[in-house]
């Protein structure tokens, strides 16, 4: 993309209305090479980043879902043990050498690429998403320092395998635990904020095009209004769009037309029970009558 205009109207054609600040942040990303941290509250769209960013590349998304324990079995590189065995005790039947049959089955024959080793070896550039890295131990956020700093990865039997091509690499993080200094000096940084009421009519009018112009305002003033209520997890983008097809699939024209309909509907946006017994119907119909 030549100018961050033309990556921010990519990313709408394909359903996605960035901001002027993150379409800049990822145009400046690509430019520089570097990866791109995205934090924000869960469910404003920091994921599908990544989704969106791969469609507009045309090339290949890779995930690595961070979680407490990730280890580099899962997240780089391991050996396929079982095969490595069978090929073991067929090499003994043969009578090949036990040195011969070590380096057999330590070849790139018997080695299962996950995501971060998998990343640098796509001949088409791909983009790399990082998910929730807060997730991850401080320890794995220190060996990803380096892969992400030489885009090379060291695998004591085989050596250094280098990047055939450098992927985008878009991390996100909900603020589990804060994250390094030196991990933040190497990225650039964007923080993805609930979007403001005419962008998130953007968004459902582009996702959900059939929705009448009267509901559409109504659910987007509705769904705000649910996340200044005082929750446990405040409804995200996809759980508005949830909302929006759930009502347009019960034929529902606008928000005051059936209070049971509106009641129900709510399994979309509220995912606890603190949060359902927070926003009884009483005050999800105040709501809607004030939507517009």
């Amino acid at each position: 993309m030549t100018h961050w205009t033309d990556l921010q109207r990519a990313m709408g054609e394909t359903g996605y209305v960035a901001s002027d600040d993150l379409a800049m942040a990822l145009h400046i990303a690509g430019r520089l090479g570097r990866p791109l941290l995205l934090e924000g509250a869960a469910g404003v769209g920091k994921t599908e980043v990544a989704r969106v960013l791969a469609a507009v590349q045309d090339t290949r998304l890779i995930r690595l879902q961070c979680y407490e324990g990730l280890d580099a079995a899962h997240a780089i590189y391991e050996w396929n043990y079982q095969r490595q065995l069978l090929a073991i005790r067929a090499a003994a039947e043969d009578g090949e050498g036990a040195r011969a049959a070590e380096a057999r089955v330590f070849s790139e024959e018997f080695l299962l690429e996950r995501p971060l080793l998998a990343a640098i070896r796509q001949d088409k550039a791909p983009v790399l998403l990082i998910d929730e890295i807060d997730r991850a131990d401080e320890e794995f956020e220190a060996y990803l320092l380096e892969i992400l700093s030489e885009y090379q990865i060291t695998v004591p039997e085989l050596g250094t395998l280098k990047a055939v091509t450098r992927p985008t690499v878009v991390l996100t993080a909900n603020g589990t635990r804060d994250l390094s200094d030196a991990l933040r000096r190497r990225c650039v940084y964007a923080y993805v904020n609930y979007p403001s009421r005419e962008t998130e009519l953007a968004i459902l009018v582009a996702r959900c095009p059939e929705i009448a112009d009267h509901l559409a305002a109504q659910i987007v003033g509705f769904v705000q209004s649910v996340r200044r209520e005082d929750l446990e997890k405040k409804p995200g983008i996809a759980e508005m769009l949830d909302f929006a097809a759930a009502l347009s699939g019960l034929g529902i024209a606008d928000l005051n037309d059936d209070p049971q309909v509106l009641g129900a509907t709510l399994a979309t946006l509220l995912k606890t029970r603190t949060d359902r017994d927070a926003l009884p119907l009483e005050v999800a119909q105040r709501l809607a009558g004030k939507a517009a």
